[in-house]
């Protein structure tokens, strides 16, 4: 899609100080530094600007700033045709490609882009779909799976990823490194072709550029310890460094060279000091002779720039989510198989699991014990599926949802409930056949009553979706997913114990936990099973001459405190538990997140 406006992004004497937490999300205590000082660049649709600099010379810093990513305080003006560039505006009109190669696994490189959220759809979103492939030369590798991509192909797909919202400036951080020099050579040949062929304007920073890709570059900013030794068209660089003294030698790569004029050289006291006194005279020089007013705000520009242009609506993002989750999950691919799996076999498997074990148990007094045993197996497992599979499967979309939320693409909200729209029916079906699998060895064939079947359903549906919740809540702050798991399984195994009634009987907790455990979804799933297992059918004493066998209904007594089940009240409230621990984490995923939660997904 071509751009007919020239648009002109602009900053304008950019000091920017940064904050280093030093004591954590529990202490305000930090440092802070100056890695910006009164920069100043412009770049126009279509041209190529490189912010060349050794590392810690603010480079990033600088991309953060015209983003609105950067956490700190900022000085300065940064304009798209003559409009302040605030956060909205950045993320409607422009975007921002970092060195992540973040994608979801199991799809391929077309389903990749055309999964992206954006204002397009049908026809032409799969027209724009085709036209990046083919620029990015990525036509030849659109079948393949994402994660058989080699680090060239996955950082010019991350481009295409950016590149569907046709914005007007692409920010890029260091899209060449860890490249060979013929791939860095094609990615920047590419990324200049697509600048001039749409019109939208590139600012990318580089480390170590070579002598090839000099001809591809409009405009450069050097930056040293956060001070602009030169910006400016790339053709006035060389005349500009000869008049002050400094002409680049014949044979030389100018960007390098110029590179390591603007570097301190670390190798000797007496060399740091005397390249950081020519770098803060060139520094000081460049800003003497190019020393601009500030730059008028035109409240004009905003009519060249349309706000409600470049970012979808919420139910599109959602429907595009929703597609991309189901897309990943029946993908014909190691990841689709291991997601199908989890979602749909997992809970199955591991009833099949207590069929094996416990499909020979009698009902004598020491099968009560083994009946009891098995409804803590049930319960345990599971939890324990629910706990595997989240933490398997929703890191991967935390993680892409920490990047495009800090886009403005869509809320956690709109995630998760794209996330249970897949999840949920996926669950159902799974605890239908786990309690199938299990049936049999809780059915009374002979004394057949009430509805073991969905009590059995209902509980480890329930368990299984509490699980998946919890770990949900807790992959919003923690990054990883193994404590996260950790942290669950402790949780959920306090609740077993207190409240299952299978590891101790209700008679041995203190009247304060007994309490307690009336507000653990443990006490009404365990309830479900225990009704299952031992009201259906009458009990068959083996013991021997003047024995009493025991009636269901002291041993229900004995370990859950009750004569008789409530079945209605069990599968309301368990249900409540799991449909309400979703609702909770809705809301939760709404609220905005501390500073140090923020930067643990950054990067």
């Amino acid at each position: 899609m071509m751009i007919g406006s020239d648009y002109v992004l602009e900053a304008h004497n950019i000091y920017h100080t940064t904050e280093v937490d030093t004591g954590g999300c529990l202490s305000a205590s930090g440092t802070s530094a100056l890695v910006l000082k009164g920069v100043h660049l412009s770049v126009h649709s279509g041209e190529v600007m490189a912010i060349l600099g050794s590392k810690g010379s603010g480079k990033r810093a600088l991309l953060d700033v015209i983003s609105r990513r950067a956490e700190g305080s900022t000085r300065g003006q940064v304009l798209l045709n003559g409009t302040p560039l605030t956060k909205n505006l950045f993320q409607q009109r422009c975007a921002y490609v970092t060195q992540n190669c973040d994608f979801v696994p199991g799809l391929t490189v077309s389903q990749t882009l055309q999964h992206t959220p954006s204002i397009l759809s049908g026809y032409l979103k799969s027209s724009k779909v085709r036209q990046i492939l083919a620029d990015l030369a990525l036509s030849q590798v659109s079948s393949k799976r994402v994660e058989y991509l080699n680090i060239s192909e996955k950082r010019r797909l991350a481009i295409g990823v950016q590149l569907v919202r046709d914005p007007v400036m692409l920010l890029l951080d260091e899209p060449t490194y860890g490249l060979d020099p013929l791939s860095a050579y094609l990615l920047i040949s590419i990324l200049s072709n697509c600048a001039k062929k749409s019109g939208c304007g590139i600012l990318l920073s580089l480390e170590k550029p070579r002598s090839d890709v000099f001809p591809f570059l409009d405009r450069a900013l050097f930056l040293c310890l956060g001070g602009a030794v030169y910006s400016g068209s790339t053709r006035a660089m060389l005349e500009y460094f000869h008049a002050i003294g400094f002409p680049c030698p014949q044979l030389e790569n100018p960007l390098m060279y110029y590179l390591c004029l603007s570097t301190v050289d670390r190798r000797s006291r007496d060399r740091f000091i005397e390249s950081s006194q020519q770098i803060d005279a060139l520094v000081d020089r460049f800003s003497r002779e190019t020393s601009l007013p500030e730059a008028p705000i035109n409240p004009q520009g905003a009519n060249k720039i349309p706000l409600s242009y470049g970012k979808p609506g919420e139910f599109k993002v959602w429907g595009t989510l929703y597609v991309r989750l189901l897309a990943a999950t029946f993908s014909c691919s190691h990841a689709g198989m291991k997601a199908l799996f989890l979602r749909l076999f997992a809970l199955p498997f591991m009833m099949g699991l207590i069929w094996l074990i416990y499909h020979q148990v009698g009902d004598d007094k020491q099968g009560f014990f083994s009946k009891n045993g098995m409804i803590l197996n049930i319960l345990g497992l599971s939890y324990g599926t629910g706990i595997l599979t989240t933490i398997s499967l929703f890191p991967i979309w935390r993680k892409k949802f920490a990047h495009e939320y800090s886009e403005g693409l869509y809320s956690g909200t709109t995630l998760l409930i794209a996330w249970n729209m897949v999840s949920m029916p996926f669950s159902f079906i799974s605890a239908g056949l786990a309690a199938a699998a299990i049936y049999p060895i809780i059915l009374d064939p002979i004394h057949p009553a009430g509805h073991p079947f969905l009590y059995i359903l209902i509980a480890i549906w329930s368990s299984f979706v509490l699980a998946e919740q919890l770990c949900i809540t807790f992959l919003l702050t923690f990054k990883s997913r193994m404590n996260t798991g950790i942290i669950v399984t402790y949780i959920l195994c306090v609740c077993l114990i207190l409240a299952s009634g299978s590891v101790r009987s209700y008679k041995g907790l203190t009247p304060w936990l007994q309490d307690y455990s009336k507000g653990i979804h443990t006490r009404y799933s365990s309830s479900l099973l225990h009704s299952a297992t031992f009201l259906q059918r009458p009990m068959n004493c083996t013991k021997g001459p003047g024995v009493e066998c025991p009636e269901p209904k002291d041993f229900l007594l004995e370990r859950l405190g009750v004569v008789k089940s409530q079945e209605t009240t069990d599968i309301a409230v368990s249900v409540a538990f799991a449909i309400g621990m979703a609702f909770f984490n809705l809301i939760l995923y709404l609220l905005p997140m501390p500073r140090c939660i923020r930067m643990k997904f950054r990067e």
